[in-house]
């Protein structure tokens, strides 16, 4: 093996041994030897790749991933695949928001924050009583744009954390709707609250509603006059570290749990509150989750 390629594939290991969030689940020595023996004469960075693969697939935390320089560069430009961030008014004084995943570079982010703040303002007319926050297709992405859009919904305080390895906590909060992270602006400008920030929430979930999407799942949990319908979450409600390597590839590496704002930490599929099963995309022409989620919200205050 090269100098070269011996010093990147210890960089990356370096950086898995010194940060992931299971770290102290993996016998190091053993992954050091396979990874090295896997990349076995690798004279260039690209030839440690699949080796480097392997050893976060051996983190057993089902999150971390590396993205080679051309994939880097792609998952921060301009072009992005999503759905809209959609918002109605529905029946009963109800304001409805189905809040997609997004990735992509800032000026996506940007455009994400607009379009969902625009749909909150078109679901509130006239005042909602109470919402629906739809995250069933969430897949994840960046959290940040999307706490941008729902933190006039959610209320002002502390919404959440991570919490790493040895349990040191960086809480999420949100201040005029805008989210922060340990009280630091996350740069997404301020947004009256929605209905003082108090309204009851129903929040929708299924099996597709991953990372990101389930980091809002956790930012409502525990939230006054707030229930979840549909089905578990994906499983992976931890938080990722991005770590640029020397020649522009990235290893996203899971670092943290996700915890809601009662400290309760979570590292698996989220159960919801009141289990529908979700038959959107399954040939269903009704919506049972959607139902039971605006029936609740009925009988609640303000609403009923």
């Amino acid at each position: 093996m090269s100098d070269k390629a011996r010093s990147y594939l210890s960089t990356a290991l370096d950086l898995m041994e010194d940060k992931a969030l299971r770290r102290d689940d993996v016998d190091w020595d053993e992954v050091r030897r396979t990874a090295f023996t896997e990349a076995g004469n690798a004279q260039r960075p690209g030839d440690t790749y699949r080796a480097i693969e392997a050893a976060l697939g051996r983190l057993g935390d089902g999150h971390s991933s590396f993205y080679d320089p051309r994939k880097a560069t792609e998952l921060h430009g301009d072009e992005q695949i999503r759905n809209p961030v959609e918002g109605r008014a529905l029946a009963d004084r109800l304001g409805f928001l189905s809040l997609p995943g997004v990735q992509g570079s800032e000026k996506v982010y940007q455009q994400y924050v607009r379009e969902g703040r625009n749909a909150v303002a078109k679901a509130n007319r006239p005042n909602a009583c109470g919402w629906v926050i739809d995250l069933r297709r969430n897949l994840g992405g960046n959290m940040w744009p999307m706490l941008a859009v729902v933190g006039p919904i959610l209320g002002d305080g502390n919404v959440g954390s991570f919490v790493d390895a040895d349990g040191k906590k960086t809480v999420w909060s949100i201040e005029k709707g805008s989210p922060r992270l340990d009280g630091d602006s996350t740069g997404w400008g301020t947004s009256p609250p929605v209905g003082g920030g108090s309204a009851p929430v129903a929040v929708l979930t299924s099996r597709s509603t991953g990372s990101s999407g389930e980091a809002v799942t956790v930012a409502f949990r525990g939230r006054p006059y707030t229930r979840s319908f549909g089905e578990d979450t994906s499983g992976v409600p931890t938080g990722n570290a991005q770590h640029r390597l020397p020649d522009g590839a990235i290893l996203n590496l899971t670092e943290w749990k996700d915890a809601d704002r009662t400290g309760r930490a979570y590292d698996s599929p989220i159960p919801p509150d009141q289990p529908v099963v979700d038959n959107l995309g399954r040939g269903g022409s009704k919506d049972p989750v959607l139902d039971a989620a605006t029936q609740w919200l009925s009988e609640q205050p303000g609403c009923s």
